[in-house]
């Protein structure tokens, strides 16, 4: 029994079988790569959009990217405002390469073509092109490069860098692939851009209502330190600075928190050309400093290794007019100031504004009814006790001429303290009256001494005025007497440990008599000799004297000059 001959094919349609089958195998094999890699587009774009902070997008996307193509290096370049780069964000390279090679780029050669003309660059040898201007010392080398910008909302915020494909030079399919997950990439840096304008508008919104709320419930003064304490508490950047103007175009810095706070510009004067500060309040317009690599830094911005961080500058107003400047600084390499943030800063510094404007209002309204009863006040003492008690004193006086003599000695001791009582009450009368603002009196700065001095002591300071005081102590004469009164209440404070200090001031026969008497200890050799010496200088400077007697019961001292200066004196 014969077998049947094995299935056979003429040799022409074998070959075009064989070729067929090949061809099917290569397409099923192109269509499961193609859909590996859309699926690791998928997933790429799904690590993208998965995060909100700008910092972990851009890092999400250049680690995506290098993935996708399997490149070794790859970078994302952010676009500063004045050109250039502001920010590199890269992987691949170990941290203590990177610090060998030294700075980062900022956006020249290759990288600088991509800038001008954002459109995708594939090149398979970056040494090749014209337009490279090689590497750094210790840079590893690089062969292929693919760079894609990276638009949002139709503007250019950066772009892909990458190098060193695994597999060989870059393709067109990788151009595509890297082009869509830019495309993601746009919205994933529109929506972290976003979250984070929201979260500066809560920082700042909450800020300003604690402030307002704490202006409208306290005095004006306090609203730079609450300010800065707020925003700084708040997050609203690393570093928060309130700068007035200090004359001469420059401006001080009055409060500071945050990073260096303690190390800062704190109480220091920056000249105008230093800050932008001195600008925004002359001005009063919000505006703010880029940030990164200048020859001429902005003094506010907070540096690391040459780099140099944004600063937001809005101003505070008081009647319309700039008077304060909050500035805002990050830290290097964050995102510059956006046009929306800037307008957060506006609205906060309008709502604070307007409170401090009222908590001013309501201390001027508050201090105008204080005064009013002051002046109420001395008005009663001068018009009803004055002129009780100097009755009194007369009719004690009359009563004294048909009384003996040891009864009459009593009368007079009696009229003696009457008078020095109704001294004391003008003393108070005048301390109470409100004054108009002009240049103060002798009269009231030696109550002024008195009263902190008195805040050292078990009791107050006893003040008391005779004659004239004002009318014949003036210019230098008033000068060189408060001098002189208050180097006399300094002693007494903080050397004799008295209880109780007189104070006396007399103006009579053309001179000026400052006394000061205490029923302390006594000087000793604790007193400021230098001190006592200049008292003594002051006086015959003025063609007077210094008289001082000290014992372990208390001290006087006395001080005089002669209301008209000697002869020869310019004065």
């Amino acid at each position: 029994m014969s077998h049947p001959s094995p299935l056979s094919f003429p040799e022409g349609p074998r070959v075009e079988l064989d070729r067929a089958l090949r061809d099917l195998v290569d397409r099923a094999d192109e269509v499961m790569r193609t859909q590996g890699r859309l699926r690791a587009l998928l997933d790429a774009t799904r690590s993208v959009v998965g995060e909100i902070e700008l910092s972990e997008v851009l890092r999400s996307i250049v680690r995506s990217a290098v993935d996708l193509v399997d490149a070794e290096y790859g970078a994302l370049g952010v676009l500063a405002p004045q050109g250039g780069l502001e920010e590199f964000v890269h992987v691949g390279m170990p941290d203590d390469l990177v610090h060998r090679i030294g700075h980062l780029p900022e956006g020249r050669g290759l990288l600088g073509a991509l800038i001008d003309h954002p459109d995708p660059i594939r090149l398979d040898e970056i040494s090749g092109d014209p337009r490279s201007v090689g590497f750094p010392e210790g840079h590893p080398p690089m062969g292929c490069f693919l760079g894609v910008p990276v638009r949002v909302r139709e503007e250019v915020f950066g772009n892909l860098y990458l190098t060193n494909r695994r597999g060989g030079s870059f393709t067109e399919e990788d151009v595509e692939l890297i082009s869509a997950l830019a495309t993601a990439a746009g919205l994933a840096i529109d929506n972290a851009r976003r979250y984070g304008e929201a979260r500066m508008r809560e920082a700042w919104a909450a800020a300003s209502a604690q402030v307002v709320a704490a202006l409208l419930t306290s005095s004006g003064d306090d609203a730079p330190a609450l300010l800065a304490d707020e925003l700084a508490a708040r997050e609203a950047a690393e570093r928060i600075a309130i700068l007035v103007g200090a004359g001469d175009n420059a401006v001080r810095v009055v409060e500071l928190r945050g990073v260096e706070a303690d190390a800062g510009p704190a109480g220091s004067v920056i000249p105008a050309d230093r800050t932008l500060g001195a600008v925004v309040l002359e001005g009063g317009e919000t505006r703010a400093t880029p940030g990164g690599r200048t020859d001429a830094p902005e003094a506010l911005a907070l540096e690391q290794d040459g780099m140099y961080g944004p600063v937001l500058f809005t101003a505070l107003h008081k009647a319309g007019r700039p008077r304060a400047v909050i500035a805002a600084a990050r830290r290097p390499g964050a995102p510059h100031f956006t046009p929306a943030e800037m307008r957060i800063a506006d609205d906060l510094a309008e709502r604070v504004s307007l409170a401090h404007e009222l908590a001013e209002a309501r201390d001027a309204q508050q201090r105008a009814l204080l005064l009013e009863d002051r002046a109420r006040i001395a008005r009663d003492l001068h018009d009803h006790v004055v002129q009780q008690l100097y009755g009194a004193g007369l009719d004690l006086e009359a009563a004294g001429a048909d009384a003996d003599e040891p009864v009459a000695r009593r009368l007079d001791a009696a009229v003696q303290a009457i008078d020095d009582a109704i001294a004391q009450v003008r003393t108070i009368v005048f301390a109470l009256t409100p004054h108009d603002g002009r240049a103060p009196t002798l009269r009231l700065r030696v109550l002024d001494l008195a009263g902190s001095a008195s805040r050292h002591l078990p009791q107050p300071v006893t003040v008391a005025f005779a004659g004239p005081v004002d009318l014949l102590a003036e210019g230098a004469l008033a000068d060189e007497l408060t001098a002189s009164v208050r180097e006399l209440l300094s002693n007494a404070v903080r050397h004799a440990e008295a209880t109780s200090v007189t104070l006396t001031l007399t103006a009579s026969d053309g001179k000026v008599t400052a006394e000061v008497a205490d029923d302390g200890r006594g000087m000793g050799g604790a007193a400021r000799r230098s001190g006592l010496e200049n008292l003594r200088v002051r006086a015959e400077r003025l063609g007077g004297s210094f008289e001082l007697d000290s014992s372990g019961d208390g001290t006087r001292a006395r001080w005089t000059a002669p209301v008209t200066p000697p002869e020869g004196d310019s004065r």
